[in-house]
């Protein structure tokens, strides 16, 4: 099963690279798209499967988002992360995206969290 295509991973990282304090890596190599913040995930294209895996506020949340057709379970994640296809909306995309950074930003220790650069409305 081949990989996200250049465009959807250059589509990400639109969004990803203007988030304050967002890093990408590849930490198991392969091709892999791990956008952090503080250290930690919120959003990955993995090196094989197409789409790019966020976190939702909550299991409730990410099951909704996979009842609505939005996204799939997202291999390997904990089950409050979604996988959204290649073909999911823009819009939605930046929206879960960005979503996904604030839950993960938010859940930083004070000290991390302040030495990040300010977020803006």
């Amino acid at each position: 099963m081949a990989g996200s295509s250049n465009a959807f991973r250059d589509a990400l990282g639109a969004i990803c690279e203007h988030l304050p304090g967002s890093e990408v890596s590849d930490p198991w190599g392969g091709g892999h798209d791990a956008w952090k913040v503080g250290g930690k995930m919120f959003a990955c294209i993995g090196a094989t499967l197409p789409g790019v895996a966020v976190k939702t506020a909550d299991f409730e949340t990410a099951a909704m988002l996979i009842d609505a057709g939005v996204g799939v379970k997202a291999p390997y994640f904990h089950r409050s992360w979604v996988l959204l296809p290649e073909d999911v909306d823009r819009d939605e995309m930046r929206h879960r995206v960005v979503t996904s950074y604030d839950i993960v930003r938010g859940g930083l220790t004070k000290k991390v969290q302040a030495a990040l650069p300010e977020r803006g409305p």
